[in-house]
């Protein structure tokens, strides 16, 4: 009797525990680990553009206009060390200014959004401050000036990794044809960033897409007629989640999808 109870427990509870995984995969859910903030280090900040931050729109991560991308001036280019070779892009990073006369007390958050590119005919310390293998970031001049003066030019900071806090799902926004789908991954919760993607067709399987640049992902496939999932994984923290049906078959190029889920 004691051994059929045995049994009929652990039969309920591999039962109980199938459910709850099918029912976290059917919620578009793998795995839900929470990003959380990372330690404090030492870099480097500098500024580019205007008040404006005109000349912060675009940028080597693909969002386009940031401010109905939904980043606006809260935003940096990160120099090549930090910015991964475009993994790091839609990364959050609290900064704040120290050791310098020209700082304002306090922290702000930005974005990753941009590439600062090495300057090689500069020294490292000598105007080449986004050279390897310098920690630096090239604010948005709003930006800048809620940690520093802007007349300092570059200051010491500390940073560190925050959760992205984000309203609503992730964005696909699309280019391409029906041949080439283009992807921008746009509004990622969680540790902001996206390792890896796959889409699915009404008609296909799961494909993986290739990195393209930034942060924007390719499929080479005939996909015009069916609407779309997608399945991300996270850069940081390896969550996955599955974002089903967010085009319509129906879908055209140019147009910004939102998906019903994000990362934590």
């Amino acid at each position: 009797m004691a051994s059929f109870n045995c049994r009929w427990r652990l039969s309920f509870f591999l039962i109980t525990t199938m459910a709850l995984f099918h029912q976290a995969i059917a919620s578009g859910y793998y795995s839900t680990p929470k990003f959380k903030a990372m330690p404090w280090k030492l870099a480097y900040a500098t500024f580019y553009g205007d008040e404006t931050a005109s000349e912060t729109m675009g940028g080597a991560c693909g969002y386009g206009n940031l401010f109905n991308s939904g980043y606006g001036t809260a935003t940096a280019a990160l120099s090549t060390v930090l910015f991964s070779n475009g993994y790091s892009c839609g990364q959050c990073f609290q900064i704040q200014c120290v050791k310098s006369k020209f700082c304002y007390k306090g922290f702000t958050t930005i974005t990753a959004t941009n590439l600062c590119p090495p300057n090689w005919a500069q020294d490292s310390n000598h105007g080449g401050w986004c050279n390897p293998p310098r920690q630096h970031f090239d604010m948005a001049k709003p930006a800048f000036m809620k940690v520093a003066q802007w007349k300092a030019g570059i200051v010491p900071v500390m940073y560190r990794r925050v959760p992205c806090i984000k309203k609503g799902g992730i964005r696909f926004a699309f280019q391409g044809n029906g041949y080439w789908l283009l992807v921008y991954v746009m509004n990622v919760a969680g540790g902001g960033d996206v390792e890896s993607i796959w889409v699915k067709g009404s008609k296909t399987g799961w494909m993986k897409m290739s990195h393209n640049w930034g942060a924007s992902y390719q499929a080479f496939a005939t996909l015009s007629g069916q609407s779309l999932s997608f399945k991300l994984t996270s850069y940081t923290n390896h969550e996955t989640i599955i974002a089903s049906n967010v085009a319509p078959s129906n879908w055209h190029v140019g147009m910004t999808y939102q998906a019903k889920v994000n990362f934590h």
